[in-house]
């Protein structure tokens, strides 16, 4: 006779509600299905691998004991957060992850109402937290706030921040510190699970409760004297005594795996009403799926893999990629210059910092997720005699843009910034693009903003910001490879403020600023097939201008097209600035400034990203004729 097969357990979920439903000894299995459908899914569409991996019990826990989307679980960092998109209806859509049209890699309030708070960044959650819980406190709304903090998020300075300022939230704030690299916790078990339990349970905390008020009523010395030894006795079993002065009851710490430990206290700081309680949850990144455990770094980020042998689909080989070109050209500087020093905040691959690392290992400091830190740790470096270089994402520079202003350009100090992921970046979408970084480093005094055209300009940019004592410097470079350029064997330091033209025309210029330049070179041709004869130049810096080409330039031409990969405010205004102070928009307007559209532009493949912002080389095209047309209109009436 044969056996019925059994319905996955993960097909009767399709909301939170659905997983309540479900028998508690069955969520063993569910877990073990949702584990296996995010492996599947991710080896199809690339992504954030081990994290994920890492938070399926607690996810599923967190679900089965919460009544969300009522109380509000807020997931800092947002990669951390594919089990719980499957589990909150969007289990159809998950292979279209980061893809066009598809589902953010990270959690976004427009995408399901059981992601109340986009974290695509760190270290928020607990803040955001806060402001929900807050928030129902005083509407005497129901409904708790649960933030799960982990990945190294809690090494940024926000998440102590809001700590030190969450007593006021009560028992609606619950933090759950996801400790998945063993950084804080004390082995855990059997006793661990039991003390969690204990301390978590009504009965504890009434009891502490009573001693509390009975202790207020004894002298001062013998209440002091009993907090002490309670405070005492509650570190040693369980380590809690930093959060327990930050204002929060500390419960913990417990594996993050077994759903027979994570249930039960759960639930009990779900009833309790004691809080702010913070949980200390120890899981294993990676966990459960063999090439991601046994990886040095978890599987974090990978490209579409094989699931069997969890080989990753490399892309063909090519050019280097520009943070690697970074790096390397670094460390070769430094082995001259024992002053050159680089600093990163948690992405030394991402940045090439690892690379100098493992040549300069005592110059290399990768201080976590802490902007803030990293640059006014540059700028005491630069003020002792150091040459550092901050290496940072473009989007993660926003973070620490006050010490950039404060205690970098207003002092003059000569930090150098290496801005890795400038422009639009692909899967990563509107959070992690950098579109801003000329328009908020080109306005401060004293800096100078290069942008590499290609991987051979950026070793010679490079070059030049360690040489430069001046002042700020910073080099802006896009994320992925290079363009094929032959790498230069001596770099050359560039005169500051110098531009180049790399193609010599009469009528239409184009003056392109980063790695639109090969574009920018293809809509030379088309305009030049079309009897346009047309200058390409590479202006190298955003500031300072290179105002003797630009007024050469605009003197020359009909018609000039500024080029840049970011946001208003950039080359463009600072052209279209110059033109105005020197009475040379006076004649006409001849200038069309071409740049990221004022929208936070979805992920998406780069090429689509780039067609959609209009910044190709048939946009170019297109702009320098309907410029050239309008030219002529406007002579034509001005002779009638």
């Amino acid at each position: 006779m044969n056996e019925r097969p059994v319905t996955p357990l993960l097909d009767l979920v399709d909301t939170p509600h659905d997983l309540r439903r479900l028998p508690r000894e069955q969520l063993r299995q569910l877990a073990d299905e949702l584990r296996a459908e995010m492996i599947d899914a991710v080896g199809s569409t690339g992504g954030h691998l081990g994290s994920g991996l890492g938070v399926v019990e607690l996810t599923v826990a967190l679900h089965y004991v919460f009544d969300t989307p009522d109380d509000k679980l807020i997931w800092d960092v947002g990669h951390q957060a594919y089990p719980h998109k499957i589990l909150t209806g969007r289990r159809d859509r998950i292979r279209t992850l980061r893809q066009g049209g598809g589902l953010s890699g990270f959690t976004k309030r427009s995408e399901s109402e059981y992601d109340p708070f986009g974290a695509a960044h760190s270290s928020t959650s607990i803040s955001a937290g806060l402001g929900f819980a807050i928030a129902n406190k005083l509407t005497g709304a129901p409904g708790k706030a649960i933030a799960v903090i982990g990945d190294g998020a809690m090494s940024a300075g926000m998440a102590y921040e809001a700590m030190n300022n969450a007593e006021g939230a009560g028992n609606r704030l619950v933090v759950i510190l996801n400790d998945n690299d063993m950084s804080i916790a004390p082995p855990v078990g059997g006793l661990s699970a039991y003390l969690a339990r204990m301390v978590s349970s009504s009965e504890y905390l009434g009891l502490r409760s009573i001693a509390s008020k009975v202790a207020r009523k004894l002298s001062s010395k013998v209440h002091s004297g009993l907090e002490k030894a309670e405070e005492y006795a509650r570190g040693l079993a369980t380590g809690g005594t930093l959060f327990e002065e930050l204002g929060f009851y500390y419960v913990g710490p417990i594996d993050g795996h077994n759903l027979d430990h994570l249930i039960p206290v759960l639930e009990n700081v779900r009833d309790s009403e004691q809080g702010p309680i913070l949980v200390h949850v120890v899981t294993k990144k990676g966990k459960g799926y063999a090439p991601a455990e046994a990886s040095a770094d978890k599987y974090h980020g990978v490209q579409r893999f094989d699931v069997i042998t969890g080989e990753q689909k490399k892309s063909a080989g090519g050019p280097p990629a520009y943070q690697n070109v970074f790096g390397e050209t670094l460390a070769k500087l430094a082995e001259d210059d024992p002053r050159i020093c680089a600093i990163t905040a948690a992405m030394p691959s991402g940045t090439g910092v690892d690379k100098f690392a493992k040549a300069h290992p005592a110059r290399a400091f990768d201080v976590g997720i802490a902007e803030q830190h990293a640059v006014t740790f540059a700028a005491g470096l630069a003020a002792q005699g150091m040459r550092p270089f901050c290496a940072i994402y473009s989007t993660f520079l926003q973070r620490a843009y006050d010490q950039v202003v404060h205690d970098v350009a207003i002092q003059n100090l000569p930090v150098r910034f290496a801005i890795d992921r400038a422009g639009l970046v692909g899967a990563d979408g509107a959070t992690h693009a950098g579109s801003f970084d000329v328009t908020y480093l080109a306005t401060l005094p004293n800096f100078v903003v290069m942008a590499a055209a290609d991987e051979a300009e950026l070793v010679h940019m490079t070059y030049t910001a360690a040489e430069h004592d001046s002042g700020p410097i910073a080099v802006r470079y896009p994320r992925g490879n290079g363009v094929g350029v032959e790498l230069p064997q001596t770099p050359e330091r560039l005169p500051i403020g110098k531009g180049r033209i790399v193609r010599e025309g009469s009528k239409v210029a184009i003056l392109s600023l980063g790695t639109r330049l090969r574009e920018a070179l293809k809509a030379a041709d088309q305009l030049d097939a079309k009897g346009l004869s047309t200058t390409v130049a590479d202006l190298r810096f955003a500031k300072p201008l290179d105002e003797e080409l630009i007024d050469r330039l605009l003197r020359t031409h009909e018609v000039v097209l500024t080029v840049e990969e970011g946001a208003i405010g950039g080359l463009g205004a600072h052209v279209l600035t110059y033109a105005s102070d020197h009475g040379l928009t006076d004649v006409g307007l001849k200038i069309r400034t071409m740049r990221l559209p004022d929208i936070f532009q979805d992920h998406d493949d780069p090429v689509r990203q780039y067609d959609e912002a209009g910044l190709n080389a048939a946009h170019m095209v297109a702009r320098a004729l309907d410029a050239l047309r309008h030219n002529s209109v406007g002579v034509e009436e001005a002779r009638a």
